[in-house]
C-alpha cells in the first residue's frame, strides 16, 4: 500500500448537519432505550447530507457509539414499490447472518454494516425505520479518485469488484432469501417496474407552480429498443443483486484499499448479478460528447457521484489522470472470479438500461421535490439530470451500433 492510502480522503458519509426531514426524537430515544442493547441515553442526532430516497440519520450516543437510522419518507408516497426500508434489513440481516457463519471464509464474506433492529411500527416516528451500525472508513464521492497514487486508484477499483463479486456469489436459497424477488427474469421485472412508476411520477405537478414534473427524453422509442433487446439471463442464475452498486454507495477502509460496507440497499432483489457491473462502470459508458459543452454538469460532476468523469477518455479535471483503471481490466477480473466469458454479453443493453432507469430515478426525485418531500439537501440539483440520464441510455445503444431504429428521431441534443 502506497503512502497515499495513508491520509483519509473526505468521505461523503462524514456529510451530515442538522435535521431537514423532521423526526421525533423523544419518541425514538424512548423506543431505542427498550429496544437497542447497550444504548446509552440522551442521543444527538443530525441528518447525512446524501440519501435521496429515504432520509437517514447519524445518531451518537452518550458513550459516543455511533448509528445509522434510516427511515421512509414522512407523507403519502407515489408508490408502495420504493423506500422500502423494511427490505434493506431483511437483506443486510441475512448477509450479516451469512458472514457470522463458521462455514464462511473471510475471503467470501459479502462487506454490509450490521443491522440492528427494525421498527415497523409507524407509531414511533411517523414511519417504520431500522438502526445499523456505524461504519468508519472513506466513501469517494468522484469516481477518478484524483487526490490517490495510481496503484491505490486500480486498488480502489479492483475492491469495488471484489465486493461486488462476493455479493453475487451468494446463493440467496442458501441464506434465507429465496423469496426475496420474484422468480421471473429479471430485465423484464425491472422494465415492467419502472415504467409503471415512470408513468405515476409523470403525471406530478408542482404544489406551489402546477408546473408538470421533467418528461424523460425517448421514453416510447427506448421501451420498445429494451423489450426487442432482452438479455439472456439462464447462464448466471439467480443471485442477489444490490440495484445501485456503484463507488459512492461502498465504505472503503480507512487506511487500506478494501471495501468494509455496502451501503443503500433499497433497490435490492434477486436477479442478474450483470445489473450492477453495469452499473458500477457507468462512468465508463460517458463520452466528451455525450455532456453538455459548459453549464452545471460539465462543471460540478461531484454531485453526480462521478458519473461525468469521462475515465475512458481523460477529459476533463485531470487529464489524461482521469482514468483511474481500464475497463477492461475491471471486466477481465470480474469476468474470472464470476467464471464467465469475456467479453460479456449484453453488457451495452446492461449499461443503457441502467442509465435509462437512472433517468426514472431522478424524476422520482424530482416527483418528490415537487410535492416537498425531498430527503437529500440537493435533492433539486439531482433532479436536473432527468433529461441527461435519458440521453446518454439512447446514445451508448447508438454508438454502439444496436439502436438504427434509434435514429429515426434525428440526432441525440447532447
Amino acid at each position: 500500500m502506497s503512502d497515499a492510502a495513508e491520509k483519509p480522503i473526505q468521505a461523503r458519509g462524514s456529510g451530515y448537519g442538522e435535521i431537514r426531514a423532521s423526526i421525533d426524537v423523544d419518541a425514538l430515544q424512548k423506543y431505542l432505550a427498550h429496544n437497542l442493547d447497550g444504548i446509552r441515553l440522551p442521543l444527538a442526532v443530525k441528518q447525512f447530507k446524501f440519501g435521496q430516497s429515504n432520509p437517514t440519520y447519524f445518531l451518537t450516543d452518550a458513550s459516543t457509539k455511533r448509528y445509522v437510522l434510516r427511515k421512509k419518507p414522512a407523507g403519502q408516497l407515489l408508490t408502495q414499490t420504493a423506500h422500502q426500508v423494511e427490505r434493506e434489513y431483511t437483506v443486510l440481516h441475512a448477509l450479516h447472518q451469512y458472514n457470522l457463519r463458521p462455514t464462511t471464509p473471510a475471503s467470501k464474506r459479502v462487506p454490509v454494516p450490521e443491522p440492528y433492529l427494525l421498527c415497523e411500527d409507524s407509531s414511533i416516528i411517523g414511519t417504520p425505520f431500522y438502526v445499523m451500525q456505524f461504519l468508519d472508513g472513506r466513501i469517494f464521492e468522484d469516481a477518478r479518485l484524483l487526490d490517490m497514487s495510481p496503484e491505490d486508484r486500480e486498488q480502489c477499483w479492483l475492491a469495488s469488484i471484489h465486493a461486488l463479486t462476493s455479493l453475487s456469489s451468494v446463493n440467496p436459497v442458501e441464506i434465507g432469501l429465496g423469496e426475496y424477488g420474484p422468480p421471473q427474469a429479471y430485465f423484464p421485472r425491472q422494465l415492467r417496474a419502472f415504467t409503471k412508476i415512470a408513468d405515476i411520477q409523470g403525471k406530478t405537478r408542482d404544489v406551489d407552480t402546477n408546473e408538470p414534473v421533467q418528461q424523460i427524453p425517448h421514453y416510447g422509442s427506448m421501451l420498445q429498443w429494451f423489450q426487442a433487446h432482452l438479455p439472456d439471463e439462464s447462464n448466471m442464475g439467480r443471485r442477489i443483486v444490490h440495484g445501485d452498486y456503484k463507488l459512492d454507495n461502498l465504505v472503503f477502509h480507512p487506511t487500506e484499499n478494501r471495501v468494509i460496507g455496502i451501503l443503500d440497499w433499497e433497490l435490492s432483489t434477486i436477479g442478474s448479478p450483470l445489473a450492477d457491473f453495469g452499473n458500477l462502470t457507468q462512468p465508463w459508458s460517458i463520452k466528451p460528447g455525450h455532456l453538455p459543452k459548459d453549464g452545471f454538469f460539465r462543471d460540478n460532476v461531484r454531485a453526480f457521484n462521478g458519473i461525468a468523469t469521462n475515465t475512458t477518455t481523460g477529459a476533463g479535471k485531470g487529464g489524461e489522470k482521469a482514468s483511474p483503471v481500464q475497463l477492461e481490466i475491471l471486466e477481465k477480473e470480474y469476468c474470472k472470479r464470476m467464471k464467465l466469458d469475456y467479453p460479456l454479453k449484453d453488457i451495452v443493453f446492461v449499461r443503457s438500461w441502467m442509465l435509462f432507469r437512472g433517468s426514472i430515478i431522478s424524476q422520482g426525485i424530482a416527483a418528490r421535490a415537487a410535492r416537498r418531500q425531498a430527503s437529500s439537501a440537493n435533492a433539486t440539483i439531482y433532479a436536473t439530470s432527468v433529461e441527461l440520464y435519458g440521453e446518454i441510455a439512447r446514445r451508448i445503444v447508438i454508438d454502439a451500433g444496436e439502436g438504427d431504429e434509434l435514429l429515426k428521431e434525428g440526432k441525440p441534443k447532447l
